[in-house]
């Protein structure tokens, strides 16, 4: 077992602490240092250099995005965004994706040391996740949750909110189109190329990227601005139609539902679903369940399985299936468990997803 070395940069002696002490209690996470700025962690990162780095965004002397910047362009390293959940950390933390980051974990302003204890599954996956990644690429994630000490949660299917469909059927053909896009570690980047790539006659589509709460919004907002695609976080009864991507909100599932002719989202709360909210494979069973033959299903960068059972199950519906293929990969899991399931048709570079979309709905 690789022993991965992480270096902590946060003002804060409660999170340095909380935050330290949760990583040296995984067996194959050593705890190189925890300084309270970037200037710090400089001079210490001139003795030996970490695997990974959990960040803070807002310190004093220099702040998380400058010192990131500078990281990525003298050597290029993972690093976990420590992030406060609010609407201007939001902002700033996407500024940090954008910059390189490869996974954001929430603090609150109260209650601190409580909540990142109740996090340590999450903070732990993420940095062993971000040890896995392909730095050429920003990539990242295949943990090994069975090495880990620290209590494991039920990983629930998507039975837990939406029931599978009693039979298996292609649905009829229709005018009105979907594209259903799920991802992870390493989306944030792949789905700007993606979107910023469509013109706004592209059919409707529909997001999960696993984000916390809040960081959603502020990821929209950011690629509404990019994109000839409107682009908006969901809210419960969106309609889908042309030129329009949701996303679905942090901590809420989303569903596809059909109202005759046209096609809207359902935002709803529920259990975590293979240990996320929102699940990719609730959105998939959805759009299997509602679109079928209508539909084009797309599984991209990610650690883990989620969407996986869902991508087979749009597939069997009459649905086109794409993945990202592994070379272009932030992190080759979830394609991966989604090609093993049988549930892929092709797998393509993510530089060619966009005209994925365009080709097999009949614009290109």
């Amino acid at each position: 077992m690789k022993t991965i070395n992480v270096m902590v940069v946060d003002d804060s002696a409660v999170v340095r602490k909380v935050v330290g002490a949760i990583l040296e209690s995984a067996p194959d996470i050593h705890l190189l240092h925890a300084v309270s700025d970037p200037l710090l962690a400089i001079e210490r990162m001139k003795q030996q250099w970490p695997d990974v780095i959990v960040l803070d965004v807002e310190m004093p002397r220099m702040d998380g995005i400058t010192f990131l910047k500078r990281i990525m362009a003298e050597r290029p390293t993972p690093v976990v965004i420590c992030s406060t959940l609010t609407e201007k950390g939001a902002e700033t933390t996407m500024a940090a994706m954008a910059a390189g980051a490869v996974s954001i974990i929430t603090k609150p302003k109260l209650g601190l040391k409580d909540f990142l204890n109740e996090s340590a599954v999450e903070l732990v996956a993420a940095v062993r996740a971000a040890s896995q990644v392909n730095v050429r690429r920003l990539a990242a994630r295949v943990p090994s949750a069975s090495t880990s000490p620290v209590p494991v949660t039920a990983k629930l299917s998507a039975d837990a909110v939406l029931p599978p469909a009693a039979e298996t059927r292609a649905t009829l053909k229709t005018t009105e189109r979907v594209v259903a896009i799920g991802t992870s570690t390493g989306g944030t980047l792949a789905l700007e190329e993606v979107l910023t790539a469509l013109p706004r006659v592209t059919p409707g589509i529909v997001i999960v990227q696993h984000m916390p709460e809040k960081f959603t919004a502020a990821f929209a907002e950011r690629l509404n601005k990019i994109c000839q695609l409107e682009v908006k976080e969901a809210r419960h009864g969106d309609r889908v139609h042309p030129g329009r991507a949701l996303i679905a909100p942090g901590g809420r599932h989303m569903l596809l539902r059909r109202d005759g002719a046209n096609y809207h989202v359902d935002v709803i709360d529920g259990p975590l679903v293979n240990r996320h909210r929102p699940s990719v494979d609730v959105l998939f069973r959805s759009v299997a369940k509602q679109a079928g033959a209508n539909a084009l299903g797309i599984i991209m960068t990610g650690m883990g399985d989620d969407g996986a059972a869902g991508l087979l199950e749009m597939r069997k519906a009459g649905a086109r299936t794409v993945a990202q293929d592994e070379e272009s990969c932030v992190v080759y899991g979830m394609p991966k468990e989604a090609v093993k399931r049988g549930g892929v048709e092709k797998s393509v570079p993510l530089q060619a997803i966009h005209r994925e979309i365009l080709q097999q709905l009949g614009l290109r």
